[in-house]
């Protein structure tokens, strides 16, 4: 990718103040300004990034958003969205990026534990990275890692404490939400903080807790209503019995160390999480791009701001075409809801025995017969930032202009994951 070549508006700028249109760009907008453009190509709609900013800041109810950025991987629209007001650091996915992305921001906290020894021994090298960049931990074991890694020696590493979110039924025989760490109760967090403290090189700083169930779980799916009403049970049992948990472990941690923020949230569940009294932060991305997945939610919607634009290649049969390439699939459980959705022209779907293929994407449905050899096929991703895993470039729309185009992670060079 990044094959596409500007339109003459285009301005190329390290960085800029995010002040695009109040308003997002319509269909023939984004037509109008990517004309110039050969696909495929990915385009950010600026307007409508910026109401999705500020609807994730007031849904927020006044508590700042760490911004996840594995939801962008674009190291310029991530320092844009920070200069918002309402956002505050970087809830990143790898150290070898947190690193990174701590050559420009201050205040970077890993979301997942990191075992890259080269990565450790960096860290620890350096005082200025030490004091940015906190990790996660969630096990002794960990702890131990860490310490091996980084020796006796240096400036003390931060830490943040991994809490499981899920909602545990029957004992712990029924688990709802993600497998992530193993400290689920009060006691856990209590022993975990005192392994902490006994190890001098490290210094606990913060508390975390992903409630995937709730906030990245849509409560309106299509399909049956009773699905939809066991999604809805899991959720509320799953917010009242969290907001009395993680209370009780954040008691638990500040009574043995100070804590300088207790993270919480995703874009799915901000509202809900933000009332917690325990959270002072809540971490979110995915509805700044506001990827397929995100518009099943009844407490909110959110504007499509990520796109990408395949040709058409061939006219196979009556009725279909076949596009060049579309295998962009989201991780996760595997079926239907993962599929990239073509969205322009309107009456087109992919072919259940096909989907989207690695080097071509058969369509079908009324509007086929429409499109000729090199017209355009507009889509959107199931999820955010792993669009950019696909593009070198992101084009940024500003009404009917392209006003810049950045790299994308991949387009820098960088593969984290």
């Amino acid at each position: 990718m990044g094959r596409s070549t500007p339109t003459p508006e285009t301005t190329h700028t390290a960085g800029s103040d995010f002040a695009p249109t109040p308003r997002p760009a319509s269909p023939a907008d984004l037509e109008r300004a990517t004309a110039g453009l050969q696909p495929p190509f990915a385009v950010v709609d600026l307007g409508a990034l910026g109401a999705n900013a500020a609807r994730m800041v007031h849904r927020a109810g006044g508590k700042p958003i760490r911004l996840a950025s594995k939801s962008l991987r674009c190291r310029r629209l991530i320092n844009d969205v920070l200069r918002l007001p309402g956002f505050s650091g970087i809830l990143a996915f790898t150290l070898p990026e947190a690193l990174w992305l701590a050559q420009d921001n201050d205040n970077v906290l890993v979301g997942y534990p990191s075992t890259d020894v080269p990565a450790l021994h960096r860290l620890a090298a350096d005082e200025e990275l030490a004091a940015r960049i906190t990790l996660m931990v969630d096990s002794e074991e960990h702890l131990d890692l860490l310490s091996a890694a980084v020796g006796p020696d240096g400036p003390q590493l931060r830490v943040c404490l991994d809490l499981d979110a899920s909602l545990r039924l029957a004992g712990g025989r029924v688990h709802l939400g993600m497998r992530r760490s193993p400290v689920h109760t009060p006691e856990q967090a209590r022993d975990l903080t005192l392994a902490v403290l006994a190890r001098p090189r490290l210094r606990l700083v913060g508390v975390m807790a992903y409630e995937g169930q709730i906030a990245g779980v849509g409560d309106d799916q299509p399909g049956l209503p009773l699905s939809r009403a066991a999604v809805r049970l899991v959720q509320r049992l799953s917010a009242r019995e969290l907001r009395e948990r993680r209370a009780a472990v954040v008691r638990a941690v500040r009574a043995l160390a100070p804590l300088e923020y207790v993270n919480g949230g995703g874009t799915g569940s901000l509202e809900t999480t933000s009332a917690e009294p325990a959270v002072t932060e809540l971490g979110a991305g995915s509805g700044l791009y506001a990827p397929g997945l995100f518009d099943h939610y009844r407490r909110f919607r959110t504007l499509p701001a990520a796109h990408f634009v395949l040709p058409v290649v061939r006219r196979p049969a009556p009725r279909h075409v076949t596009l060049l390439g579309g295998g962009w699939i989201a991780s996760g459980p595997a079926g239907p809801d993962r599929l990239p959705r073509p969205v322009r022209p309107a009456g087109l779907r992919l072919l259940p025995r096909e989907g989207a293929g690695e080097v071509q994407t058969p369509l079908t449905g009324d509007a086929a017969d429409g499109l000729r050899l090199g017209d355009r096929v507009w889509f959107r991703h199931a999820k955010a930032g792993e669009l950019c895993e696909r593009v070198n470039q992101l084009h940024l729309v500003d009404g009917d202009r392209i006003v810049d185009v950045v790299p994308t992670y991949r387009g820098e060079g960088h593969a984290f994951l």
